[in-house]
């Protein structure tokens, strides 16, 4: 167990799950939207991708260019800098793979939220892979309390924008994706619901 976590880190168990597909193998350039201190990056780092990292805390960015200094010196730390998901400073078409978890919830309204996803989608690649992990309503329905611009009061006692089914199935089409994964969510004791959005770019 210590030899996995040392290998993969505190990955994601959703995208734990692609990597053990080979879902990704073939992808060279990765972004993740939202990086953190990088928990979801020591597999690409370890394993020669030419990875990047986005974060609005700047403790954050600081965090994950000491751990891509340990895993991968070729990389230089210029890859991690600190931005939001909703103006990515990237080239178009230029990412094989965005990960994107835990960061599509903290819209603040639809608008937002749909800034966010367009500049994602923006700098994928025809071909490329999104992978996201969001907040939904999935499951809960009954639980939640509306707060207005798409947000809503969880039994967990956060306030996050949340999205369905249909509407995860309406921008999947109007983005012109293709699911790579049926959409998948968790329940966590009725508290909040979290679900696998996983695209593929035509």
């Amino acid at each position: 167990m210590n030899a996995l976590k040392e290998y993969f880190g505190d990955i994601d168990i959703y995208l734990f799950d692609q990597l053990l597909k080979g879902r990704f193998d073939h992808c060279k350039t990765i972004l993740d939207v939202g990086c953190g201190g990088g928990r979801n990056l020591v597999y690409f780092l370890k394993n020669g991708f030419d990875v990047y990292g986005i974060d609005p805390d700047p403790e954050a960015i600081s965090k994950v260019r000491k751990l891509s200094t340990s895993l991968n010196p070729h990389i230089s730390s210029d890859h991690f800098i600190t931005g939001v998901a909703e103006a990515l400073p990237y080239s178009k078409d230029y990412f094989d793979l965005v990960i994107c978890s835990a960061v599509l919830h903290f819209a603040k309204d639809q608008i937002h939220f749909e800034q966010m996803l367009n500049s994602i989608w923006n700098v994928l690649k025809p071909g490329g892979y999104l992978f996201t992990r969001l907040a939904s309503s999935i499951g809960i329905e009954h639980l939640i309390k509306d707060i207005g611009n798409g947000t809503w009061l969880l039994p967990d006692g956060s306030v996050r924008y949340l999205i369905d089914e249909e509407a995860l199935l309406e921008y999947t089409s109007k983005l012109n994706g293709v699911l790579f994964e049926p959409i998948k969510t968790t329940n966590v004791q009725n508290l909040r619901c979290m679900t696998t959005w996983c695209l593929q770019k035509r």
